[in-house]
């Protein structure tokens, strides 16, 4: 059995299985965005340059945590220097929009005070250059970044300072740049955060209980998940507000949060274990959708976790519901779900306050040790969600596989996965579900939170040993560039490029342009 955290921190392979239609942009609205994504620690690099301070991320990375992966964003693929070839590589591509988050360390080294000069103009020559091309910038404000300076000062989440210093930083994002950003996303995977950083410890900034997964020098897993969630709610309503109050008549832009999704799916048909999967919804989802929609926590949260989960007071409540212009998604996997009773000797904490145990979703494939991530299950996720909240704007702000690193350009497992994704995002639409757009995970091969270099998601491979860091295109920059750009990729066509792909065990080798 898997536990939540080894669960939902796992990013593993996908494998998508079915039969897809021809596909084209021209199948879907004009209005549906086709995207892909990255964030600033895993790409930009310069970590050290013009002015820019630590994040936690930075020291996450720099104390190596226990051999979990090598390396750090100190150079990472150089997009702060190289940002001008990438939006080319963009452009070339046909991308509509380039999800992408802002250092808040960068841009306000220490949190709070004076702006730093160079990291505003950083920012807005990358936009600029977005925009120049006519590629729409969504813009993610925290991306498991929060400045080190204010983790220093008084413990960054975990503390109700940081609403107002988010809300400052926000400001300055939205008066400088909000003239050419119109989707702003507050925070990444949110749920996850809490989770992996304050409760397992083994994300950033690596603060726990004692555990038997993580060496944590500080933090309490019983309250601080849910104080950090609950000052992520206050702070992104509070950004909200001050947008809607003092920007959007003007700059005309739109608001959202970002989660991590899963499909959680009752082991059997007991009522225990449907239960339990609707739990394993509110503790993962609800947690922050209650709220968004209703002002409230779930009920089962409330019960659950008892006084340590805070509260809203009535001006908090009808301050954070109905913050949310739309949501993002990161959708990877799903999770078989079966109920558990929590042991008198159990500690409280996020992990054991759910009272349930998981296990991989393997769908009809056992052949493999790969986690399947069928569209099927993303579908009926979207349509719960539709059902249980009612119908915002959603975009899938990251659906990627992941491959070793050092395996062929020709990676025909993910064209496949991307493939899949999107025919079953055509029929998504075509049943009403209201998804504005869809970015792949990721644009570059970037440092990965849990992978390090030693994985890849992205549509471009780089040579970390080649001190060009040179992008070279995989077969599914190629099959996405075909796609966007109205060149009908059918079945027949694909399985012409997989008889003509060495994708299995093969050296490096150049996908065609």
């Amino acid at each position: 059995m898997m536990n939540l955290l080894g669960a939902v921190l796992l990013v593993a392979s996908t494998v998508c299985v079915g039969n897809a239609n021809a596909l084209t942009k021209n199948d879907f609205p004009a209005h549906f965005l086709f995207g892909a994504s990255t964030s600033a620690y895993q790409v930009e690099g310069a970590a050290n340059e013009d002015g820019r301070k630590p994040s936690i991320w930075d020291t996450f990375a720099h104390a190596g945590n226990g051999g979990r992966f090598k390396g750090d964003g100190d150079i990472a693929v150089d997009q702060y220097h190289k940002y001008k070839d990438d939006v080319k590589l963009m452009a070339k591509m046909g991308l509509d929009a380039y999800r992408f988050s802002i250092s808040w360390s960068r841009l306000i080294p220490d949190g709070r005070g004076p702006i730093n000069p160079k990291g505003l103009k950083y920012y807005n020559n990358l936009i600029n250059e977005l925009t120049s091309q006519g590629i729409e910038p969504h813009v993610t404000l925290h991306h498991w970044d929060i400045p080190q300076a204010l983790e220093d000062e008084y413990g960054g989440w975990v503390s109700r300072r940081v609403i107002k210093d988010f809300r400052a930083y926000a400001d300055v994002c939205f008066r400088e740049f909000g003239d050419r950003v119109k989707h702003w996303t507050t925070v990444n995977e949110g749920n996850v955060e809490s989770m992996g950083g304050y409760d397992a410890g083994i994300l950033p900034p690596q603060r726990c209980s004692s555990s038997p997964i993580s060496n944590c020098s500080k933090g309490n897993s019983s309250t601080e998940p849910y104080l950090v969630s609950h000052h992520m709610l206050l702070a992104h309503a509070s950004a909200a507000k001050l947008y809607r109050t003092k920007y959007k008549a003007k700059q005309t832009g739109f608001i959202g949060f970002n989660l991590l999704a899963s499909g959680f799916i009752p082991l059997t048909n007991t009522s225990q274990d449907i239960m339990a999967a609707q739990r394993a919804r509110d503790f993962n989802i609800g947690w922050f959708l209650n709220p968004f929609i209703f002002g409230e926590y779930p009920d089962t949260m409330k019960k659950n976790v008892g006084s340590r989960l805070p509260y809203f007071t009535t001006r908090e409540s009808n301050l954070v519901k109905g913050s949310i212009d739309f949501l993002g998604i990161n959708f990877y996997y799903a999770l078989y779900v079966k109920n558990r009773q929590k042991s008198l000797q159990e500690e409280n904490r996020y992990t054991t306050d759910m009272t349930v145990e998981f296990e991989p979703y393997t769908g009809n494939d056992t052949s493999t040790d790969e986690v399947p991530v069928i569209p099927e299950i993303l579908k009926g996720l979207l349509h719960s969600l539709k059902n249980d909240y009612g119908d915002f704007p959603i975009y899938i702000h990251e659906i990627g596989q992941q491959t070793r690193r050092n395996s062929s350009l020709d990676d025909w497992s993910r064209v496949k996965c991307m493939h899949e994704y999107i025919g079953s995002l055509l029929d998504m639409l075509r049943e009403g579900l209201n998804i504005r757009g869809y970015f792949v995970w990721s644009f570059l091969d970037v440092f990965e939170l849990l992978g390090g270099y030693e994985s890849s998601f992205g549509l471009y491979y780089i040579d970390l040993k080649d001190p060009t860091l040179r992008r070279q295109p995989k077969l599914s920059s190629v099959w996405y560039t075909n796609f966007l750009n109205n060149r009908i990729m059918d079945s027949k066509i694909t399985m012409k490029i997989e008889e003509n792909s060495s994708i299995s065990n093969t050296p490096l080798m150049h996908a065609a342009t």
